[in-house]
């Protein structure tokens, strides 16, 4: 839900005008691992059917306008981006998966979630542990917390994890976890075979902030680049 900041000492022309270009949202600051312990910074943002994520490293940044049915992905080291619809983007993905599907789907474990009622505090969030488990295996620890108000964003959330591939296990472990909070830190066991849980996503802050619209666009100057159409 958009939340607007209410101007109570400015005139009226003022807040209008700040109104048009400011919209209150969410920062979220996180540091992400792959499965060779690289580490990464990503910044994500929200601002009511909008999110945009920056990858600091790796100098990309991608903006879904769900509104405006637009995803946009930005190389900043290359000055240039590329501009699709996001429903036309969801549907080539979708006619990939049904192609490649037999060839890349694993067999279809039981996915359960168990709550331990073990409480710590990480980077000042409070946060409980919830352990995933797939066909009677543990392969992920979620510490989550309830301190953050993250409403609207399920919606964005659930419509990225279909626009980049998030598998049925992704996606059945996002829909069990949401009811217990936000993840604030995530072990997994699965990519470490058997050596201990692997951090692989921590969030370092959230923050409350407005978001001016131009953050939600391509930078000026930057060059449009034309996607070739997929090949039949």
């Amino acid at each position: 839900m958009k939340k607007v900041m209410v101007w109570l000492v400015l005139p009226v022309l003022l807040s209008l005008l700040i109104f048009r270009e400011c919209m209150a949202g969410l920062v979220i600051e996180q540091v992400m691992k792959d499965k060779d312990g690289m580490a990464s910074e990503v910044k994500i943002y929200f601002s009511g059917e909008r999110l945009r994520t920056d990858h600091l490293q790796g100098g990309l940044t991608t903006i879904m306008d769900l509104r405006e049915d637009r995803m946009v992905m930005i190389d900043h080291r290359s000055r240039s981006y590329v501009e699709v619809k996001f429903s036309q983007w969801e549907k080539e993905i979708s006619g990939r998966l049904k192609q490649e599907g037999p060839a890349i789907s694993p067999k279809t474990r039981k996915m359960t979630v168990r709550k331990t009622d073990e409480t710590a505090t990480i980077n000042r969030f409070k946060v409980e542990k919830i352990e995933i488990f797939a066909g009677g295996e543990l392969i992920e620890e979620s510490w989550v917390t309830r301190d953050v108000e993250m409403e609207g964003i399920d919606k964005v959330m659930e419509r990225a994890a279909r626009g980049f591939e998030m598998n049925q296990e992704g996606r059945e472990i996002h829909d069990k976890l949401k009811a217990y909070g936000f993840p604030v830190l995530v072990r997994d066991y699965a990519m470490s075979h058997g050596l201990g849980p692997v951090d692989v996503l921590e969030v370092k802050k959230i923050e409350k902030r407005e978001l001016k619209d131009e953050l939600f666009a391509p930078p000026a100057g930057y060059k449009k680049v034309i996607p070739e159409p997929p090949k039949k």
